[in-house]
């Protein structure tokens, strides 16, 4: 009797433990890294978008977008941004979506500079509704740039010779073989001002700046936080709890929010490096050879 009194019990222990660990499971599955636990369910809901690193993909930032633009629990979203920029294409993609969020006016999209928030990052910021940088960020860098080498007499040096079959008279264009001609330099530089162009029209319409504002200060430059607010390229200074206080104002949150962050897959080593500072050297270089014209900080 006493046996099956202990078998009993034994039991219903692992069963309460079972159903503390699914629930616990279930919970953190549903508030992916928000910091705010159990209470996060009965409060408003700010979610917290980071933008980190070289920006050579647009997939997963598009996903957390979607998916806090559609959680109605969600009041309003902050992009979390410290980096220098990226890939021209993956730029684009967010800003477009960002300012989707924006014209709709259902939530309210605050973007929040860390370290540096400069060319495409920024070029993303400026479709929120507003920008809170630090005073000492560095941002601005409005611009592309493209870099190539030539190695030729490097490869005649060693007796190397390359040989280029093609069916256009440009489509070896920024051959590392040979010297650029003067008339592929002319067409890259269209190129370039064209997708420059593109930037600067963003720009203007994500801040409600004047074409002719933006073009003055759109040569590559970068600027301290202080000095894009006196510029008008952010609205005010401050750090990342000023850009909480500013959500809950603009969404009009009472009582302190709960943060949620959108849940992040299990990494791989690539990824941890990636999230690294050589791992960001290492996107830079690549990114320079692999991705063409970039919204990049030099």
């Amino acid at each position: 009797m006493k046996k099956n009194a202990a078998i009993h019990f034994i039991i219903l222990v692992a069963g309460l433990a079972l159903f503390v660990f699914v629930s616990v499971f279930i919970l953190s599955s549903t508030l992916g890294k928000g910091e705010h636990g159990v209470a996060a369910l009965s409060r408003d809901k700010i979610a917290v978008i980071e933008i980190q690193g070289i920006i050579l993909d647009s997939r997963d930032i598009l996903k957390s977008l979607k998916l806090f633009s559609e959680d109605k629990n969600v009041k309003g979203i902050i992009l979390r941004i410290d980096s220098p920029g990226g890939a021209v294409a993956p730029s684009q993609e967010i800003y477009s979506e960002v300012r989707k969020i924006h014209q709709k006016g259902e939530k309210k999209i605050v973007a929040s500079f860390g370290n540096v928030a400069a060319s495409g990052a920024y070029y993303i910021a400026s479709a929120t509704d507003k920008i809170i940088s630090n005073p000492g960020t560095i941002t601005g860098s409005i611009g592309v740039i493209m870099e190539m080498s030539n190695i030729q007499e490097l490869l005649d040096k060693v007796g190397i010779e390359s040989y280029v079959i093609k069916s256009g008279q440009y489509k070896d264009i920024g051959s590392i073989t040979r010297p650029m001609s003067e008339e592929e330099s002319r067409i890259l530089q269209s190129v370039l001002d064209d997708v420059h162009m593109q930037f600067i029209e963003d720009v203007s319409k994500g801040r409600g700046m004047a074409m002719e504002k933006v073009k003055e200060i759109a040569n590559g430059s970068i600027y301290s936080g202080r000095q894009a607010k006196g510029l008008g390229l952010v609205d005010d200074l401050g750090g990342f709890q000023d850009a909480v206080d500013l959500t809950k104002e603009l969404t009009g949150i009472k009582g302190e929010p709960a943060l949620i962050y959108e849940k992040e897959d299990k990494l791989d080593w690539l990824d941890l490096l990636k999230k690294g500072a050589v791992g960001d050297l290492l996107q830079r270089k690549l990114g320079k050879v692999s991705s063409g014209a970039l919204y990049l900080m030099p």
